[in-house]
C-alpha cells in the first residue's frame, strides 16, 4: 500500500468518526487528568522556589564538578519534588537499566537477596541479575527470588507471607510499569499496600521501585506510601522530552549515600561528576513534564478507546485510568502489529521517511520492531511503540509529547489497519 494514506477519503471519514467517539468516551478520564497535572505542576514550582532555582545553575562545568551548583540543586529540586531525603541525578547515568543496575550494586553486597514481587523485571535488567559471567549480581554472589503478580495483576500476599517468614531478603523490588507484560502498571495504592505488607513482617528490608514511565502518572510517587528508593530515567517522563540523557535516584539518605559510592567512587561519592553542557534542558524538562505526562496519558486513552472499537484487547481496559503511560494492543497477526509501528513511525517528527522493520536488538530475547522517530534517541517519552515479534502479537505505544501529535499517529495507524482488512 502506498504510505499516503490521506488518499482515501473514506477511510478518513471512518477513523475521524471512531476517534471522534473516543474522545467523548474519554471526557472524564481526560478531566481527571487536568486536574493531576495541575498539582504536579504545582509541585514542580514549588520545588523550584524552594531550591531558588536560578540562571547560575544551567551553566556547564567541567572536570571533576566540585561544588557545581547546577548538579547539586537540580538534586535538591528532584528530592523536593518526589518527597525524597536525598536524590542522585546524572547525565552519567546512560539509561533506566544502568541507573537501576548503579542502585542495585550500591545496595546489595556478596551474600544478600534480592526478593522481587512484582513477577519478572524489565528483560534488559535479568542479565544485571542472574547472568552468568558478565559482572551480574549472581556472579557477585548476590542471590535473586521471584514472586509473579496474580491473574489478576495483584500482588500474590500469601506467597510473599509465606517467603518472608523463612527468608530475609535485604532488598525487596517492585516493577511500577507494565514492561512486556499484559497487566496495567502498579497503582501508588497497591505499591502502598505491598509496601506495609513487606515492612510489617520484615521492617529492616528496603524496597525499591523502578519509576520508569510512572513518574507524574498520580499525584504521589511510592516514596510518598512507604518505598525507600526510587530509580528513573531522564529520557522518559520526568524529563519532559527535553533532557538529553541521564538517570534519577531518589529515597533515603543512607541508602542514596550507599548507592553514590558505586556511581563514582566510595572515595567521593557523589561530590563529583561535571557536565560539559548546559543544565538547562534537565531544569526545563521537569517544568515541563507534569504537561507532557498528561498529553501522553491521553493519548494512551484515546488508543485504547480506538482499538477496542475495532475489536481489539487492549492493556489497561480503556475506561480505566493509566497506571503509566504504556498502552499495549493484542494484534491477531505479526503484519497487523509491523503495519502499527510502522504506523507510528510514519507520524513521527523525526526519520518519518523509515521504514522500521523487525531486529535483533541488545538485551532482547526475541527481534524487535521499533518505531522511535524521537528528538533524543531512544526517548520513550516521546512518541514511540516497539514490540517483541511472538505470540502473543502484543504492540507497547508510550510516550508523546503532545496530545495532538498522539491523536494524529493513532489515525493512521488505524488507517493502516482498516486498509488491509
Amino acid at each position: 500500500m502506498s504510505n499516503n494514506t490521506s488518499i482515501h477519503p473514506d477511510l478518513d471519514r471512518t477513523v475521524a468518526s471512531i476517534l471522534e467517539e473516543a474522545e467523548r468516551n474519554a471526557k472524564d478520564l481526560f478531566a481527571a487528568i487536568d486536574k493531576i497535572a495541575e498539582v504536579n505542576q504545582k509541585k514542580v514550582i514549588d520545588a523550584f522556589r524552594t531550591c531558588k532555582v536560578s540562571a547560575r545553575h544551567f551553566v556547564p562545568t567541567t572536570g571533576y564538578g566540585y561544588d557545581d551548583e547546577g548538579r547539586d540543586c537540580l538534586q535538591r529540586v528532584f528530592a523536593e519534588v518526589f518527597g525524597a531525603e536525598r536524590a542522585i541525578v546524572s547525565p552519567n547515568l546512560v539509561s533506566g537499566t544502568h541507573t537501576l543496575t548503579v542502585a542495585l550494586f550500591g545496595l546489595l553486597k556478596t551474600g544478600d537477596r534480592m526478593l522481587c514481587i512484582s513477577g519478572a523485571p524489565y528483560d534488559t535488567l535479568c542479565k544485571v541479575i542472574s547472568g552468568v559471567g558478565n559482572g551480574s549480581l549472581a556472579d557477585y554472589g548476590i542471590g535473586y527470588d521471584q514472586i509473579d503478580l496474580l491473574a489478576d495483576g495483584t500482588f500474590d500476599f500469601d506467597a510473599i507471607d509465606r517467603f518472608l517468614q523463612k527468608n530475609k531478603p535485604k532488598l525487596v523490588f517492585l516493577t511500577r510499569s507494565r514492561g512486556y507484560s499484559w497487566r496495567n502498571a502498579l497503582s501508588i495504592e497497591a505499591i502502598g499496600q505491598a509496601v506495609r505488607f513487606v515492612k510489617d513482617r520484615h521492617p529492616d528490608c528496603l524496597v525499591a521501585v523502578d519509576n520508569c514511565y510512572g513518574e507524574f502518572v498520580a499525584t504521589q510517587e511510592p516514596l510518598a506510601v512507604g518505598a525507600d528508593i526510587i530509580i528513573g530515567s531522564l529520557i522518559k517522563n520526568p524529563g519532559g522530552g527535553l533532557a538529553p540523557t541521564g538517570g534519577y535516584i531518589a529515597g533515603k539518605a543512607d541508602a542514596v549515600e550507599q548507592i553514590s559510592y558505586r556511581l563514582t567512587s566510595p572515595s567521593i561519592g557523589s561530590e563529583v561528576g561535571s557536565y560539559f553542557a548546559p543544565y538547562l534542558p534537565f531544569y526545563q524538562g521537569l517544568f515541563f513534564a507534569p504537561n507532557v505526562v498528561a498529553g501522553a496519558l491521553k493519548g494512551s486513552i484515546l488508543a485504547g478507546f480506538a482499538f477496542h472499537t475495532l475489536g481489539y484487547d487492549v492493556s489497561p481496559v480503556p475506561a480505566e485510568m493509566p497506571g503509566d503511560i504504556i498502552r499495549a494492543i493484542r494484534f491477531r497477526t505479526a503484519e497487523e502489529l509491523i503495519a502499527y509501528v510502522q504506523g507510528v513511525q510514519y507520524a513521527s517528527p523525526v526519520d518519518s521517511y523509515v521504514t522500521p522493520e523487525p531486529w535483533d536488538m541488545p538485551g532482547y530475547q526475541d527481534p524487535v520492531i521499533m518505531a522511535a522517530g524521537t528528538f533524543v534517541q531512544g526517548a520513550s517519552i516521546e512518541l514511540s511503540a516497539d514490540s517483541p515479534i511472538k505470540e502473543p502479537y502484543i504492540a507497547y505505544l508510550q510516550g508523546g509529547l503532545t496530545y495532538q501529535h498522539c491523536k494524529i499517529a493513532v489515525a493512521e495507524c488505524l488507517k493502516r489497519i482498516l486498509s488491509n482488512r
